[in-house]
This record gives C-alpha cells, structure tokens and sequence, in this order.
C-alpha cells in the first residue's frame, strides 16, 4: 500500500512514501518528528527569508512546502471513506510543490515560470488518479505522479544549473540535491512500472530507512541553501534598481559609465574598439508645454524602447540626463552607428502616441573608440561635441567627430 496509515509528513513531501514496517522507530513517533521538521522549515523560511528579503525564491519555496504538507495530510486520509478524493487530491497538491521548486529556480533568473506548468502537469496527474481506482487503489496514478515529480524537479535542478557562475556557490549543492531528488524519482517511477507498488525493490529500496535519511538529509540542505540564494536574490535586486532609471528602465548616467568603463578596459571585446551614440529628443520643452508632462514622459519611455529594440542586448543603453540618452555599442564602426540611429529614429516615429501628441524627432552625435582609448570620459566628450553640430545644424540628424572640422 502507498501509505497504510504510516505516511510520514516530509518524507511524502518529497515522495517518500511506501512501507516502513521496518523502522526501528514506530511509524507514529516518526511521523511527528518529520511533521514537525517540515513545520519548522517552513516558519523558519518564511520568517528569516521570505518576510525579510520578499525575494521571489523564497515565496516560492514557502508555497512549495505547503504543497507538500498539505498533499501530505491528504494522504492521511488513506484507508478512510475520504480516500476516493483525499488520494488524488494529496497527489495533486505535491506536483504543484514539485512545480513551484521549478518556478523558484526559474526566479533566480528573472524568468517567470510557464503558466501551462501549474495547470497542465497537475491536471494530468489528477485524471490519471481519478481514472485508476482511487477508492481502493491508494497508489492511483502513481506512474504519472512519479514522472510528474521527477520531470518538475529536474527541471528545477537544470534552472540552477543555468544560473550565471557568479552567483552564489550554494546552487551548486541545491542544483546537486535537486538533480538527485529527481533520479530518485526517476527509478522510483522504474521500479513502480516493473514492480508494482508491492514489488520486492520498491518498497525496501524506496520505502526503508535510508530513503527517509536521505530525504532529512535534503531538508538540511534546502535550509542552509534556499536562504542564501534568496538573499543573493534581494541583493541582486537591489544593485538592479540603484543602477537603473525609473521612468525608462534605462541604465542611470552612472551606472552607464562603470560599465562603458569596463568595456573600454576589456580588449578581449571586439579588440577594443567600437562606437559611441549621444542623443537629445528636439524640442523637447515644446513637448511638456503643448501636451504635458506626462506625454513628455511617454516619449521619453517611447524612445528608450525604440533603443533597446534597435541595438543589440549586449550593447549599453543608458538615460544619460534629461532628454539626453547614451549607447555604447562595441565593434561597431561609425557608419553602423548612423544607421543605428537612423533606426532608432523610425521606430520613434512609427512609436503609438496619445491625444493626438507628435513624437520628437531626435539629434545624434557619434564618437568611436580603439584599443588606445583609455577613458570613456573622452568618447562622450567628443560624441557630445558631434551632438552639438547636429543641433547647431537644423536638429533631426546626425554627426560624427570625425568629420568635425
């Protein structure tokens, strides 16, 4: 049977369900300990990580044990008249845990998790148990479930491993115990399929003490890893809003300087060379005076975007001031810069508006840089001066410094 009466409240959390009969310990006093283990994590996750850093990988592991403590008491029910809806019911609730493990390590990097993810896995699994007999049957749809667990939770474990090398070291032994945790699934799900629930190998190799060892041992893991990754989170957080500009999401002036300045200081990058874009929306004063500010804002956030769609995402785009915007585009001569611009100019101008507002048109000055260059100081100088010319010049055009006489 799946859980006769003995399921232990973590270990069926990850999936550790099946026969304890030979445990030293009664399976009552066992049940308790684990229950309790599982109470206290999720207390402690959501009062030292969650409620002090709000990062998002946190939530998430605090909804994650919840799931599975609630799938789990589900189980408890097993052996009862309630079992025909507790038993899939249970199942369902611990895929879901499965899945938000897989939306945290999708958090870590900003990516949000597929929405089919928390309706499609878990709707298969429960036709699968509703279909096989759930009433008697308190293994009903347990090869789905154990896929389902097993795919969510590698998936989650392949997530970690994506993250960038400098973040936090702790992803590595997460991305280790969850990439177990999934094996573990996986030749449960081998096991079910040969064996059966009653097969001779699933339940001494999947249901005895060790597995249970085994699983404690993850918690502890979990614990220590799961709060340094979500302050890892918060801190990484935090660095992106002091670095970008409110209204735009632009780099800040800054910001933007730093990371030019590595740039320049980098020759492994296109060898050191590339050019420098400085642009100032027209008339922009006009604009607030006849529309309002807040149509000089949308215009301002319209031509952020017609920059960050232009370019490509490893060049710089930052706000550098006011109406005045900055790009850094490594290896690009000056004339891709003028057709950079030029883009930039016909995405603002096909940009949708509101109460009839005109977009501006915009000026450019261009400078470039080699492998001699040494400060980005001097590139914006002479890309500022360029600037100057275009407006000087009747503005909506663009100069570059070296054709300044």
């Amino acid at each position: 049977m799946r859980v006769p009466g003995e399921i232990l409240m973590v270990g069926t959390a990850f999936g550790v369900g099946g026969d304890f009969e030979d445990m030293v310990l009664d399976t009552a006093t066992l049940r308790i300990a684990f229950g309790l283990m599982a109470l206290v994590l999720v207390l402690l996750f959501y009062f030292s990580a969650y409620r002090i850093t709000r990062s998002p990988y946190s939530g998430w592991w605090c909804l994650a044990l919840l799931f599975f403590l609630t799938g789990s008491a589900c189980f408890l029910l097993d052996g009862t008249v309630h079992q025909i809806w507790a038993n899939p019911l249970g199942n369902v609730l611990l895929v879901h845990g499965g899945v938000a493990v897989w939306a945290g390590a999708r958090s870590l990097r900003t990516v949000p998790p597929p929405k089919w993810a928390f309706t499609g896995i878990p709707l298969v699994t429960l036709v699968a148990s509703v279909l096989d007999n759930p009433a008697t049957n308190t293994w009903s749809g347990g090869p789905v479930f154990l896929a389902a667990m097993s795919v969510s939770i590698g998936l989650a474990s392949r997530e970690l491993w994506r993250l960038e090398p400098g973040y936090s070291r702790v992803r590595i032994p997460m991305a280790v115990s969850a990439g177990g945790l999934a094996v573990f699934y996986f030749f449960r799900w081998v096991a079910f399929l040969f064996e059966g629930q009653h097969g001779p190998t699933f339940t001494t190799v999947f249901g005895s003490a060790v597995t249970t060892l085994v699983t404690m041992v993850l918690l502890v893991v979990v614990s220590f890893s799961m709060a340094a990754l979500s302050s890892e989170q918060q801190t990484r957080a935090l660095r992106v809003v002091a670095s970008r500009d409110d209204l735009t999401g632009l780099l800040n002036r800054k910001a933007f300087v730093d990371l030019a300045a590595e740039l320049l200081s980098d020759r492994t990058i296109t060898r050191g060379s590339g050019a420098l874009i400085l642009a100032d929306l027209d008339h922009f004063k006009t604009v607030n005076d006849t529309y309002g500010h807040a149509a000089g804002d949308i215009a301002l956030q319209r031509f952020a975007e017609a920059c960050t769609d232009t370019v490509r995402s490893t060049d710089l785009v930052g706000r550098y001031g006011g109406e005045e915007f900055v790009l850094l585009i490594p290896g690009a001569s000056a004339e891709r810069a003028e057709l950079i611009a030029e883009e930039i100019s016909r995405r603002l101008a096909s940009a949708p508006t509101v109460d009839g507002m005109e977009m501006p048109t915009a000026s450019y000055g261009i400078s470039t840089y080699d492998a001699g260059t040494a400060e980005v100081d001097s590139v914006i100088a002479a890309a500022d001066a360029a600037l100057y010319v275009a407006k000087s010049g009747g503005r909506n055009r663009t100069a570059r410094s070296d054709r300044l006489l």
